[in-house]
């Protein structure tokens, strides 16, 4: 085994996801003391042009495959060649992001290379001769920190908007393609179209701000006030399972443990009660503003500010403020 740090890279629309900067910012952070290197593999679609976003990185290698069967997201597929690269390299950790991606990829390859996987972290530091890692538990009420013991190929995957992104350092990384080397027959499931979300606005894992809606928004059309604050404010839209359920808001954007967990800067519960799994998938998000007319709603346990109101009332009002700012 050798003492480098290998980076799976996420693309999206031909660019970068801002987590896998976010990852070589920690890939840096833990060579510092292996004294290895770090190298990257970016698979899919205009993975060649993402390379160059990070040639200057200070990257050793980027290994690149995109050709065909790989233009898409499969699991056996992008599996077969992640775990090949693993097993070429050797690397002491495998970083990953802990993303809707990351959590179906990282446990297959893991068990491919016969490695151990730390997963959902939000920080790490390196001391002693190994990276000690630090995950939230029991819905995030607690956080461990754990170490590797012993002579194994380490997958770590991480929260996007945990750690600082990495920049540009100088130096450029070889790039070295890869043929995909996979078959259409060795995959079970193949996607052939990726539909977005309309709005155009930021993925909800990776946002800085997000503006959520719960059961009290009344219908879906009553969105429209929650999407206006959000696309003046360059921000995400979530919604609670609640919301979800009742048919309001897609289970895309549904916020907390059974849907996806995010770590803004700033999150605006609009009518959100604050429902143990909700509360799993946001409560790390650095300033929590809850707007909700029931003063003794658990939003507002854990938030930094508080309004009691009506939200029809309040975020129209805000909005209407905010304006004025900008």
């Amino acid at each position: 085994m050798t003492n480098d740090v290998l980076v799976f890279g996420e693309i999206r629309n031909g660019e970068l996801k801002k987590v896998t900067k976010e990852l070589i910012g920690a890939a840096r952070l833990i060579t510092e003391g292996t004294g290895g290197n770090v190298d990257a593999i970016l698979i899919g679609k205009d993975a060649g042009s993402a390379a160059e976003q990070i040639s200057d990185f200070g990257l050793r290698t980027i290994t690149v495959a995109g050709d065909g069967i790989l233009d898409n997201y499969s699991t056996e597929g992008y599996a077969k060649v992640f775990s090949e690269v693993v097993k070429a390299g050797s690397p002491a950790y495998v970083l990953l992001g802990a993303t809707a991606m990351g959590r179906d990829l990282g446990p297959r390859v893991t068990a491919r290379v016969d490695g151990v996987m730390f997963s959902d972290c939000v920080d790490l530091r390196f001391e002693e001769g190994r990276c000690v890692v630090k995950r939230p538990v029991y819905s995030g009420k607690l956080f461990i920190e754990i170490a590797p013991e012993g002579e194994w190929t380490t997958f770590i995957s991480i929260r996007p908007n945990n750690l600082p992104p990495a920049g540009p350092s100088g130096g450029a990384a070889e790039i070295v393609q890869r043929p995909a080397g996979v078959t259409a027959e060795s995959i079970r499931a193949i996607a052939t179209e990726i539909i977005a979300l309309s709005g155009g606005r930021p993925d909800i894992t990776e946002a800085e701000i997000i503006i959520a809606g719960g059961r009290a928004i009344k219908g879906a059309s009553n969105f429209r006030i929650i999407n206006e604050l959000a696309d003046l404010l360059g921000g995400a839209v979530g919604a609670s399972r609640a919301a979800v359920d009742a048919g309001y808001a897609d289970q895309a954007i549904q916020v907390g443990q059974t849907g996806k967990v995010v770590n803004p800067k700033l999150y605006i519960a609009c009518g959100i009660s604050g429902a143990i799994q909700h509360l799993a998938g946001m409560r790390t998000s650095r300033v929590i503003v809850a707007i909700n007319k029931d003063p003794n709603a658990p939003i507002f346990e854990k938030s930094n500010f508080g309004i009691v109101g009506d939200l029809f009332e309040v975020v129209p009002m805000l909005t209407g403020e905010i304006k004025t700012m900008l």
